[in-house]
């Protein structure tokens, strides 16, 4: 074949496609004779239908796997029955006990049970006490100690933009969401004002079908972990997947979507934003943006966290690429046994530092937001005193222990450390350092030339790391950026622990066993 013309193989095969098949006449001339263009024609064609068999047969296993998931995850006609009728009783309930009190509302249930979204087996019941727009805010706690007479023993009081209750009742984990009711999404007072308009919006445009697609999608998101828009995940919301279903009309074709996103992807089902698309881009910074369709200054995916995002991506790649049911039911870790955690440890070579610390006095989102926040001001820390992080992770148990995990390169560093001064043209600030560094106890050489600035080797102020930790945390972490409660709770007491020095919190906690070695083995369950 002449070197004009694309050759084939696995690389260029859609070049090879496009001269050959689409544009028969005009690669004629690219050949060298009529019997090497009619066998090369005869090869693509030969091609292209393989391809389509393989693309048949794909879809044919991704379609027998969703059918089979579906028939799992979809509640039962009984357990929707029993789900409904309970989450209405308690309203009703509700709605006599609060009117006796003297409060006028409505309690609505919301959700995923609400729109008929949810999957098998969950408990999760959303109750929205919907207050006229007449009370303030002050009429919250009045609401609330009514809900504690339903509530029983077992309830948690929570805050986010204001409190509410979680308890469990009769099996059921059950949210109280005092909230005030508005017509549009202008009139709230409070984010979760909006969330019985977003029920309305979802339901309205749902049937069979769409209900199945996004509980599909849902329990994939389980599956790779990047389901719930809690803090501790940073992932999908319920209605974000319901929305992001409805963008794509099914399942596979949310995958298929998924596959090629791009940072910054923007889903805008409303069309609030068509063709003023840069306007998208000033109002939201988020890394994928999916404008409320009750609202449209309100970014649904805000809380969506990069890596989750990243995730998604890549786990829709690999499932259309080889469709699987551990994307949906990931395998049980099963924790290494001692030898084999001390041998994975010692292989790495490496400087695995546990932070353990006792219990904070928070509901979880607030925990697991001051973990992050603390964990990324002890990581700069570190940094800071030339201690190289190769990775960092939290671990809790959200009662009793909390853990911060960093894997460092090396525990201990030199006594002596390199400093740079400034380049010798900037005449002021190269008298400072010299007058700071010259003749200094700390200096153990120079100051002297290289290049062009002064540079010094000085006594390092931290060696071991987990001296730094201990110094720096000694006070509760606050100098350094340690949130306020985890600061209350690591004054109080703190380990620092070293490699095999958690080997007794690994063997008494089951839990940890098993995050400690899917952080060892470092990639998702999916992948295996």
């Amino acid at each position: 074949m002449d070197k004009r013309g694309p050759q084939y193989n696995q690389e260029n095969l859609k070049e090879y496609h496009y001269f050959v098949c689409a544009y028969k006449k005009e690669a004629r001339a690219l050949f060298n004779s009529k019997e090497e263009y009619t066998t090369s024609l005869r090869t693509c064609l030969q091609l292209e239908k393989e391809e389509k068999m393989k693309k048949k047969e794909g879809e044919r296993v991704i379609k027998g796997l969703c059918e089979k998931v579906l028939k799992e995850i979809t509640p039962s006609e009984k357990e929707k029955e029993d789900t409904i009728q309970f989450s209405r009783n308690l309203a009703g309930k509700l709605t006599k006990r609060l009117r006796d009190s003297g409060i006028s509302a409505e309690v609505q249930v919301q959700g995923s049970i609400a729109k008929d979204t949810w999957v098998v087996g969950e408990k999760d019941v959303d109750l929205f006490i919907l207050l006229p727009r007449t009370y303030t805010k002050e009429i919250f706690p009045k609401v609330l100690d009514v809900v504690k007479t339903l509530a029983g023993e077992k309830y948690l009081e929570a805050y986010a933009e204001h409190p509410y209750i979680q308890a469990e009742i009769q099996g059921y984990k059950v949210d109280f969401v005092p909230s005030f009711k508005i017509e549009k999404a202008e009139e709230a007072i409070s984010s979760v004002d909006r969330t019985p308009l977003h029920t309305s919006y979802i339901k309205s445009r749902l049937n069979e079908k769409v209900k199945n697609e996004i509980r599909l999608l849902k329990q994939f998101m389980r599956g790779i972990d990047t389901y719930g828009a809690e803090i501790r995940v940073g992932g999908f919301s319920g209605y974000l997947c319901e929305l992001i279903a409805l963008r794509y009309g099914s399942f596979v074709e949310v995958l298929k979507s998924v596959a090629d996103w791009k940072r910054g992807e923007v889903i805008d089902y409303e069309g609030y934003y068509r063709g003023r698309e840069d306007e998208i881009r000033k109002a939201f910074e988020d890394h994928l943006v999916v404008v409320d369709p009750v609202d449209k200054g309100r970014n649904v995916a805000a809380a969506v966290r990069e890596e989750r995002l990243s995730e998604f991506i890549a786990a829709a790649r690999a499932f259309l690429r080889n469709p699987d049911l551990k994307f949906f039911y990931p395998h049980e870790v099963e924790a290494l046994d001692i030898d084999e955690l001390v041998h994975a440890m010692a292989v790495r070579g490496s400087a695995l530092v546990f932070v353990k610390f006792g219990r904070v006095r928070a509901v979880p989102d607030v925990l697991w937001g001051q973990l992050y926040k603390s964990q990324r001001s002890l990581r700069k820390m570190l940094l800071r005193f030339d201690f190289h992080v190769l990775r960092d992770a939290i671990w809790s148990n959200e009662e009793d222990i909390n853990l911060f995990i960093f894997e460092l390169e090396k525990r201990s560093l030199p006594p002596i450390k390199k400093h740079l001064g400034p380049p010798v043209e900037k005449r002021e600030e190269c008298e400072r350092f010299l007058r700071k560094h010259l003749g200094a106890e700390g200096t153990l050489s120079g100051p002297r030339v290289e290049e062009n600035r002064w540079v010094v080797e000085i006594q390092r102020r931290y060696m071991d790391m987990v001296e730094l930790l201990a110094d720096k945390l000694r006070d509760g972490g606050r100098r350094v950026g340690v949130a306020d409660l985890l600061s209350q709770a690591i004054a109080g007491s703190f380990d620092v622990l070293v490699n095999q020095e958690i080997l007794g919190l690994y063997s008494s906690e089951a839990d940890f066993a098993r995050f400690l070695t899917r952080y060892l083995k470092g990639k998702p369950t999916w992948l295996d």
